[in-house]
């Protein structure tokens, strides 16, 4: 199970929140206070959450762009 990629629904959640508009530290704010628990039983994600959570939204938004340049076509 890759930490990264579970991180990509809670993202979407905390954009949902904002109305899909917020900074870093709202993302990171939400996700804290919402897996916090999930976060601090994996044997790793404490030490790396926030790396993988800013991965997780590039990759969000990689695919994002990928996806608005197939409907351009």
């Amino acid at each position: 199970m890759s930490f990264r990629s579970d991180m990509e629904p809670w993202i979407i959640a905390a954009l949902n929140l904002h109305k899909g508009r917020a900074n870093v530290t709202a993302i990171a704010k939400y996700i804290w206070e919402n897996h916090r628990e999930e976060i601090e039983k994996h044997p790793t994600a404490l030490y790396t959450w926030q790396y993988d959570m800013r991965w997780a939204g590039q990759n969000l938004q990689k695919m994002s762009a990928e996806q608005r340049e197939g409907s351009e076509h």
